[in-house]
């Protein structure tokens, strides 16, 4: 057998050395080992929509795939059955205006737009204002990207909104971008107009480009906002928004962003070398997963959700654990008793006692290394199977 040999000298980017493999990642390898050895894991870790989409949008990808002439390259700005749609649902949901043609870009999920918007706007070393706790993809991409990543905190004792002090008093003049996600995950804090529109002065005043991650707010949440709803925010702010949570479509990877035209015309110069635009059948399913009834979205988006959340809960109490019974989203957030030296203390616990996986919040950010997070994204059956497991450890 011929020996393998490694490659003779070749070292890696060196970008490499400031990321670590995403902690999913790496955590799932060890859980399907441990459901290769029979030990059957609960996964309450990844939110992950568990449930379809609407009949009416698989039926219109099936029909569309069938197609013979529906296989070919699609535009990178998206069709404009797909834009049309995007630009009806912020007007239905959020009465939001936005013009199809300039304001809105279709993305490939917002971790994409998250890699886009840097590169269209942030130069090597400029800074980037990142939640602490928050999504942990902001701080990776940017390390990747070469910005400078400053953290601003966000505080239970606050709300889990930004300090609008602490940031005051910050030397902000090489601050491009200020990452910013209502309702929040990991925390589950709701937007509100007031917050919305202090963020948006606070941008104006600072020459700063607000971009907020606005995918949660249909779950467990019937009055969804949207920052663009401040008068002149699209002068400063850039929004994304995904079907993967609202639609129930996370594998489809379709979501959008929405701004002022200048804007998405530099993101779209970026886009448009970077990839090619989605299967024509996805955009036209796409599209019409955004005419869902209103009825879909409270059977989809909170009756089952609401049922979840109530087990999610018992399982918090059973834990010792605190928490805030206003959050929304598809997360419960809470805070370990004050017993534990650290969060894996509790979490490896329930993971090799209980086989249930419950995510430790020091991934989202030292603010959150006292809090565990779980997901909503399980059947009631097996939140109430985790539910038992972890009594009989407790």
């Amino acid at each position: 057998m011929q020996k393998e040999h490694q490659p003779y000298n070749i070292q890696p980017a060196d970008r490499l050395a400031n990321v670590s493999e995403y902690y999913f990642s790496r955590k799932l390898k060890e859980v399907a080992q441990m459901n290769a050895e029979g030990k059957n894991v609960i996964s309450l870790g990844i939110g992950s929509p568990d449930m379809p989409p609407s009949e009416e949008t698989v039926n219109v990808l099936c029909e569309q795939a069938k197609r013979p002439d529906a296989h070919g390259y699609q535009p990178t700005v998206g069709i404009l059955e797909l834009r049309k749609a995007m630009a009806d649902w912020y007007k239905r949901w959020y009465h939001v205006e936005l013009d199809p043609a300039t304001e809105i870009q279709p993305l490939i999920g917002s971790k994409e737009g998250i890699l886009h918007v840097t590169l269209a706007l942030v130069n090597p070393g400029d800074q980037v204002l990142v939640p602490n706790p928050g999504y942990p993809t902001y701080t990776s991409l940017n390390k990747i990207l070469g910005s400078e990543i400053v953290n601003y905190n966000l505080r239970e004792d606050n709300h889990w909104q930004p300090d609008f002090d602490e940031l005051e008093k910050m030397d902000l003049s090489r601050v491009k971008i200020m990452w910013t996600n209502y309702p929040n995950m990991p925390t589950g804090a709701n937007a509100t107009m007031e917050l919305y529109e202090k963020l948006v002065n606070f941008a104006r005043r600072h020459n700063i480009v607000i971009v907020n991650d606005n995918p949660y707010s249909f779950i467990l949440n019937k009055k969804p906002l949207s920052i663009l709803n401040v008068p002149g925010a699209k002068e400063c702010c850039i929004e994304f928004n995904s079907m993967s949570k609202s639609h129930n479509m996370p594998g489809w990877r379709v979501g959008m962003l929405a701004t002022n035209a200048q804007f998405v015309q530099w993101i779209l110069k970026i886009k448009s070398n970077i990839d090619s635009g989605t299967f024509r059948p996805m955009q036209l399913a796409a599209a019409q997963a955004y005419n869902n009834s209103v009825e879909w979205h409270e059977e989809a988006n909170v009756n089952v959700y609401s049922r979840r959340r109530q087990l999610a809960e018992e399982i918090m109490k059973v834990l010792g654990c605190s928490f805030d019974p206003n959050q929304v989203g598809m997360f419960l957030w809470g805070r370990i008793p004050e017993s534990y030296n650290d969060v894996e203390e509790l979490t490896e616990k329930v993971l090799h006692e209980a086989r249930v996986f419950i995510t430790p919040g020091f991934i989202f950010g030292s603010n959150g290394k006292r809090y565990i997070r779980i997901s909503l994204c399980a059947k009631e059956e097996k939140l109430a199977e985790a539910l038992e497991r972890i009594k009989k450890i407790m």
